[in-house]
C-alpha cells in the first residue's frame, strides 16, 4: 500500500478543480489530471476510488468551505440590512480568495452534479438562510416573494459585481473594473430598497 502525502492531495484536488474550470467535466480524465498535477495515475487512485469519487469529493469538500465562509460573524436576527450586507461581504470575500474553488462550484450548480450540492450543504447554513428570510419578513422588512425571486434580486447583483470585478472588465467598451466598497454598497442599497415592502 502506498502512503498518503497531504501535498500532492491537494495538488490533486486544485488541478482537478481547474481543469473542470477550464474545460468542464469532460475535460478531467485521470491521465490529463495526473499530468496537470505532476503525479502518476496510480498516486490519484490513493486517495479516490475513481473520476466520480474525485468529483464528488470535491464537491462536498467546497461546499462545506463556501458554507462555513458565508455564515462568519452572520446571526439570522440580524436586521435585513445588516444580514445581507454580511453575506454579500462573506459571499464577495470567498469568491475573490477562492476565485477557482467558486467557479467550481459553479459549474457543478449547472451540470448533472447540481443535486450533490444540495444534499452537501449543511443543515445549519439552510436553517440560517431560511430563518434569516423568515426573520426579516415578520419584521416588515422584506417583502414575501418566491424563493427564486428573492434569490435572483438579492445575490445575482452582488455575483455579477464579482464576476465584473474578475474579467476586470464590465460591457464592452467601458474599460476596466474594479469593485469597490464605495460600489457594493451602493449596489446593495438598492437591493434593500427593492425588497423591502
Amino acid at each position: 500500500m502506498r502512503s498518503r502525502d497531504e501535498a500532492k492531495k491537494i495538488a490533486i484536488r486544485k488541478k482537478a478543480m481547474a481543469l473542470i474550470v477550464q474545460e468542464g467535466f469532460d475535460g478531467l480524465s485521470m491521465h490529463k489530471l495526473a499530468k496537470a498535477a505532476g503525479v502518476s495515475v496510480a498516486t490519484i487512485y490513493i486517495y479516490y476510488k475513481d473520476r466520480e469519487d474525485l468529483i464528488l469529493s470535491l464537491c462536498k469538500e467546497e461546499t462545506t468551505r463556501m458554507t462555513e465562509a458565508t455564515l462568519k460573524d452572520f446571526d439570522p436576527r440580524m436586521p435585513f440590512a445588516e444580514g445581507l450586507k454580511n453575506q454579500w461581504k462573506n459571499r464577495a470575500t470567498f469568491w475573490l480568495k477562492n476565485p477557482v474553488e467558486a467557479q467550481f462550484l459553479e459549474r457543478m450548480r449547472h451540470s448533472p452534479y447540481q443535486e450533490n450540492i444540495l444534499v452537501y450543504l449543511k443543515k445549519d447554513f439552510i436553517e440560517a438562510m431560511r430563518a434569516f428570510v423568515t426573520n426579516s419578513i415578520k419584521n416588515k422588512e422584506l417583502v414575501k416573494i418566491p424563493v427564486e425571486v428573492f434569490w435572483s434580486v438579492a445575490y445575482a447583483p452582488l455575483y455579477q459585481l464579482v464576476k465584473f470585478h474578475m474579467d476586470g472588465t464590465s460591457l464592452p467598451g467601458l474599460g476596466p473594473f474594479v469593485l469597490t466598497d464605495k460600489i457594493m454598497n451602493q449596489t446593495l442599497a438598492l437591493v434593500v430598497k427593492g425588497l423591502s415592502p
